[in-house]
């Protein structure tokens, strides 16, 4: 197997199989939780991001893709947007992941997500993934009456497994082929979602974000738990790992996750395309002919 390269942190979901959540924590290290130090960690690495994506655009041999998961109001929506602001969108390709529709359950889990990949030279990033497949439908089984499968195992911890076993190798795939992948699962505590919920119910600009369907999920909330550690600890790998970010203190988790992306993109070596020897020796034509233009 090739090897990897992966950016060190604290919070990467190592690849042996024996992640805890109940370890893994929701707020920043001790004196890291400066909101005004973190506002401007993240600027800097937005600033860099911009120069990286530019160079990812122009070299056009790599595509990257962010995948962002996370329980509700653990602030996605709001890190994407944080850590893109200022990257060309032109070079930015974004989706958020709702209920399949008719069409979407006629394919395969993969095939919704397949069809929105990044391009080389590309940053995409999925807002939620593939990954509702082993989370949302894991916690609510009957979903799958609705996949119309032609196959279900008898015991769905089966179907789980394969399920894992088939983004393995999709990753592994879209690795091989030039997509750098990494996954954010944006760890939230159980007190600060309820705080978050009720500040939609508090303050009227936040009122249009609130649905009913946040509360439900939230009465799932052990059942939740339970599978993202096991989506966390399989699909965890070398070629596409997981990151465990602290979720609570909002600033800090911006900074951080643009921290990896950026750390990331410099191991690629990215550079602008050298011009051809026989272009560049035409140059000082070209200045000539503008200036007679």
């Amino acid at each position: 197997m090739a090897k990897h390269k992966i950016v060190d942190s604290p919070y990467l979901v190592d690849f042996d199989g024996d992640f805890r959540i109940a370890r893994a924590p929701h707020t920043p290290p001790v004196g890291e939780d400066d909101k005004k130090a973190n506002e401007q960690r993240l600027a800097a690495h937005v600033a860099e991001l911009d120069e990286l994506q530019r160079r990812l655009a122009a070299s056009a041999r790599h595509a990257v893709l962010l995948v962002f998961q996370a329980m509700d109001a653990a602030g996605k929506d709001s890190t994407i947007r944080a850590v893109l602001t200022g990257v060309n969108p032109a070079g930015c390709h974004v989706v958020s992941f709702k209920r399949p529709s008719e069409l979407e359950l006629r394919h395969d889990f993969l095939w919704r997500c397949a069809r929105e990949l990044p391009e080389r030279g590309q940053l995409g990033v999925f807002n939620r993934s593939y990954y509702e497949e082993v989370l949302t439908v894991r916690v609510h089984p009957e979903y799958l009456d609705a996949q119309n499968l032609p196959h279900r195992p008898k015991k769905d911890s089966r179907l789980w497994r394969e399920r894992y076993e088939s983004v393995n190798d999709f990753e592994r795939h879209l690795a091989r082929n030039g997509t750098v992948i990494l996954k954010f699962w944006l760890n939230v505590s159980f007190d600060e979602q309820r705080r978050r919920l009720m500040a939609r119910l508090d303050e009227p600009e936040k009122n249009w974000k609130f649905e009913s369907s946040d509360l439900t999920e939230r009465q799932h909330w052990a059942d939740y738990q339970k599978a993202y550690q096991h989506l966390l600890r399989a699909t965890s790998t070398p070629w596409a790992p997981w990151y465990a970010i602290p979720a609570d203190d909002k600033p800090y988790m911006r900074a951080e996750v643009a921290r990896l992306i950026v750390s990331r993109l410099k191991q690629l070596g990215l550079e602008y395309p050298a011009m051809a020897e026989e272009t560049h020796a035409m140059l000082d034509d070209f200045r000539e002919r503008l200036r007679d233009d």
